[in-house]
Parts: C-alpha cells; sequence; structure tokens
C-alpha cells in the first residue's frame, strides 16, 4: 500500500468524523441553544439539524414541558404577630430557552428567593384566620407577582400553590380547642332541637288519641243510650201486647221478693202486707180459682203449677229467714241496726180496656 492511498483513508476517516459531529438530532419537547464562536446563533428545534463543525457549539438541551418545583418551608409572620411555616409548589414553563439560558444563571433559586420576598409580603398583611382561610387569593397574588418578574427571563408561571401552613403548635391547641367547643355547642343544640321535637310530636299525639278516646266514648254512651231506650221499648211493647193478669203479677211479684232480701247489710226486712195476699192468690189460682194465663214459652199448665208451687215455697221460706234475721238483729248485744229496707207493694191488677 503506497502512501497517498493511506493518506485518502485517513482523509475520508477525518471527513467521516467531522461530518458526523456536525449532524444533531434534537428530541421531542426539547431545545437547544447554538452558540458560533462564543455567540448566540441560533435555536435548534426538534428532529434532525446540522451545525458547522468546530465552529457551533450546542448548549445542554432545556426542556419545554411543564415542570414542578416544590420549595421548603419558610417562616413567614403574620399581621398577629404569629410566624407560620409554609411550602410552596410552583408550575413553570420555559417559553423561550435563549431568555432562559442568558437573562438568569439559576433560574430554580431566582424563582425560589422571589417566591419567599413576595408570600413575605402577601402574607405580613393577613392575619392567621385570614391567611388559613384565603389561599386562593394568596395564590393568584403569587402567581401575578412572579408571571410579571420571570417573564423578561423566558419562563411563565403556570400555577402557585400553597402546599401547608403550619400554626405554631400552641395556637395549633388553641384552635383544636376552639374547634371542640363549636362542636359541642352544636351537638346540644341540636340534641335540644330533638327533645323539643319529641316532646312536640308527643304532645300532639297525646292529644289526638284522648280526642279519639272522647269520641270513642261518646259514640259508646250514644250506642248504649239507644240500646237500652230500645231495649225498655220492647219490653213494654211487649208486656203491653201480652196483657198480663193479675195473677202472673203476683207470680212475678214473688220471685223478685228472695233477691230484695239478699246481702250482708239486710240486718232488718220487713215483710210488706201485701206478701200475704198474693200467697193466697196464686194458693187460689192453684187449688181451684181462676186460671192465670199461660206465659210465653211454656209447654203445658202442670209446668206452670209446679213452678209457681215452687215459688211460692221458695218465697215464704225467705220471708220466715228475714223474720229471725230481723228478731236477732233487735237483741240488745247489737250495735245500732241499719236502716230498714222498704219492699216495694205488689203491682196493682191490671184493667182490661
Amino acid at each position: 500500500m503506497t502512501a497517498g492511498l493511506i493518506a485518502l483513508i485517513v482523509l475520508i476517516v477525518f471527513l467521516f468524523i467531522v461530518a458526523a459531529s456536525g449532524v444533531r438530532i434534537v428530541p421531542q419537547a426539547r431545545a437547544g441553544v447554538v452558540e458560533r464562536l462564543g455567540r448566540y446563533s441560533r435555536t435548534l428545534e426538534p428532529g434532525l439539524t446540522l451545525i458547522v463543525p468546530f465552529i457551533d457549539r450546542v448548549k445542554p438541551l432545556i426542556d419545554l414541558r411543564e415542570q414542578v418545583v416544590t420549595f421548603p418551608p419558610q417562616p413567614v409572620i403574620t399581621e398577629d404577630n404569629l410566624v407560620v411555616g409554609i411550602d410552596t409548589v410552583i408550575y413553570f414553563t420555559v417559553t423561550d430557552p435563549r431568555a432562559a439560558t442568558y437573562e438568569v444563571a439559576n433560574p430554580l433559586q431566582a424563582i425560589e428567593q422571589l417566591t419567599v420576598t413576595t408570600l413575605r409580603n402577601v402574607i405580613g398583611g393577613m392575619t392567621l384566620e385570614e391567611t388559613l382561610t384565603s389561599r386562593d387569593s394568596v395564590n393568584s397574588q403569587l402567581r401575578a407577582v412572579l408571571d410579571e418578574a420571570t417573564g423578561r427571563w423566558g419562563i411563565r408561571v403556570g400555577r402557585v400553590e400553597l402546599k401547608s401552613v403550619e400554626p405554631p403548635r400552641t395556637v395549633q391547641e388553641a384552635m383544636e380547642k376552639q374547634m371542640r367547643a363549636e362542636r359541642d355547642r352544636r351537638a346540644t343544640i341540636l340534641t335540644a332541637e330533638g327533645v323539643k321535637q319529641s316532646q312536640i310530636l308527643t304532645a300532639e299525639g297525646e292529644k289526638q288519641s284522648a280526642v279519639l278516646r272522647a269520641e270513642g266514648a261518646r259514640t259508646a254512651a250514644i250506642l248504649k243510650a239507644e240500646g237500652e231506650a230500645k231495649a225498655i221499648e220492647t219490653v213494654f211493647n211487649a208486656i203491653h201486647e201480652g196483657a198480663p193478669d193479675q195473677a202472673l203479677l203476683q207470680y212475678q211479684y214473688l220471685q223478685t221478693l228472695p233477691q230484695l232480701a239478699q246481702g250482708d247489710a239486710n240486718k232488718i226486712w220487713i215483710i210488706p202486707s201485701e206478701f200475704t195476699s198474693a200467697v193466697s192468690s196464686i194458693t187460689e189460682q192453684l187449688t181451684g180459682g181462676a186460671k192465670p194465663k199461660k206465659p210465653k214459652g211454656a209447654t203445658s199448665m202442670d209446668e206452670i203449677d209446679e213452678r209457681a208451687r215452687k215459688d211460692a215455697e221458695e218465697a215464704a221460706r225467705a220471708a220466715a229467714a228475714a223474720t229471725a234475721e230481723a228478731e236477732s238483729a233487735t237483741s240488745p248485744t247489737v250495735g245500732t241496726p241499719a236502716a230498714p229496707r222498704e219492699i216495694p207493694p205488689a203491682p196493682p191488677a191490671p184493667t182490661n180496656s
């Protein structure tokens, strides 16, 4: 191999290396700043580009996507002289790679210091309560100041958020006590309202129940009175339709006398004068006098005579027992006798019209 051929091969390899160094591939959402002989030349767009080897120099690529930066807690004094620690989160985007490269040396540090100073100015004019409840207002003010300052750096601040606001420990304890007292007050109010509503509903229920019971009692009394009136009317009509004679009335009178003699309070029982006449009349009817009218439901005259005889005997026995009891009640060993019980007279004979 001759020396000329070797030199040609070396030249070709050198040209290939030079050509390869002049080719640059920029990824998507990246940008590169080209310096020619130390001065800004142009900004490389995403894709395949060519530069002049040994003359153009490409600085580190700049990310054009939105970036998130979190700053450590910063002590800030509020208007009511309380020191609170505030964490901030900033979302920003590089819009001008040339300005972001040449206008500011350290963009993140510049944004952090600007955020701290602006935050102290904003929070210094607010109380602790306003700081805790006005985060949207604080975020808007911070974003407006930062966006105005970083605009000339080729950076746009999209959002600024207060990540956390931490008041002093003593203030946190006081706030917890206040919150607990407020919740207890609300619970007491709700309990009182519930008891009040329960009592109101109970009173209304008792009122409606009393009204319904009164209406039921009134209706029952009315129906009872109507029933008694109907029964009296039925008995009255039955008596007049049956046309009872003197013997039947005296027979019913004898049946009632034993019931009048019953009871512990009946110390003295006066036998009415009509008792003898009633017994005599029944005896005459049984022995051959006028035969009483056949009661309703009787099967034969023998049964009626037998029933009347038994009732007369029972009435005689009741009269004898009452007389003996009256004699024992009038003895000196017995205290003040009870008032004599009057016996109603025998019913008169009905008049046939």
